[in-house]
């Protein structure tokens, strides 16, 4: 930066113009955007994220996401983070290709972050669905490639005063769902452990012991999401949010969901 403009930065970095940082970048330095660089020939082993469920309860949302990462057959990482808080109020969980989905998180992150600033107030809980929606259509050219990373969305409404879920396809298409989403390898079998066990009016600590099931129900069905793995200490990440923002269950709390749901399994 000193070598090209000297010590002081362009004009462009204190003009007035738009709240969308996203934007700011792409008329000023496009490069540095994800997916605008080249798109990669053939194909590319990377270490894909799995599996990651939603569901509402009364009040708020929670978002839960295992553990495992995978290379073809090989687990790759045992502890990848793939739910993220986006801001105070909303979370961000990824699958697809890790290294694209971590990078598109931490662009959503600084975008909310840079609207805030520069608007004084938090985006609307919409507004930030719709501009994930945008970076997500932006990855088009490396998902044809087969570096897709889809996210899945959703915090805490305050002007609904109520929890919503935002589920995506790589093309940027948005979709509400209502009540419960998964995405990932494992979500066809979280999404049917979900339907069974989901109701109106549940509390916060039921909505974590079935997000926590929905995960276990998986892994048992699908080999690229890990299982809680009480012997190493690894338990999903699986986080709230509510009127009162984003807060991570600890890993304790955890280990009780974890006790009592395979307790319950062994004496069924």
């Amino acid at each position: 930066m000193t070598a090209e403009f000297g010590d002081r930065l362009p004009a462009a970095f204190s003009r007035p113009g738009s709240s969308s940082f996203v934007d700011f970048l792409a008329d000023h330095a496009p490069n540095l955007l994800p997916g605008r660089e080249p798109a990669p020939i053939g194909s590319v082993e990377a270490p894909h994220a799995t599996t990651i469920v939603a569901l509402t309860y009364d009040g708020g949302i929670v978002m839960a996401g295992d553990r495992r990462a995978t290379m073809g057959s090989t687990i790759a990482h045992r502890r990848m983070e793939k739910v993220f808080s986006a801001d105070d109020y909303s979370a961000v969980g990824i699958a697809g290709t890790a290294g694209v989905a971590v990078e598109l998180v931490r662009l959503f992150q600084l975008e909310l972050e840079h609207f805030e600033k520069i608007e004084g107030t938090l985006l609307s809980l919409e507004g930030k669905a719709n501009r994930l929606a945008t970076m997500v259509r932006a990855g088009l050219p490396m998902a044809l490639q087969g570096l897709a990373a889809v996210p899945l969305f959703g915090g805490y409404d305050e002007r609904r005063s109520e929890g919503r879920i935002f589920s995506y396809d790589v093309a940027g298409g948005r979709y509400e769902e209502a009540d419960f989403h998964a995405i990932g390898s494992g979500s066809v079998h979280a999404r049917g452990s979900m339907k069974k066990l989901w109701a109106q009016g549940l509390g916060r600590d039921e909505a974590v012991r079935i997000a926590v099931h929905a995960l276990i129900d998986a892994a048992d069905e699908d080999s690229a999401t890990g299982g809680p793995d009480v012997a190493r200490g690894i338990y999903p990440i699986v986080a709230v949010v509510d009127a009162g923002g984003y807060r991570r269950v600890g890993d304790s709390d955890l280990a009780a969901v974890v006790r009592a749901i395979t307790s319950g399994q062994e004496e069924s």
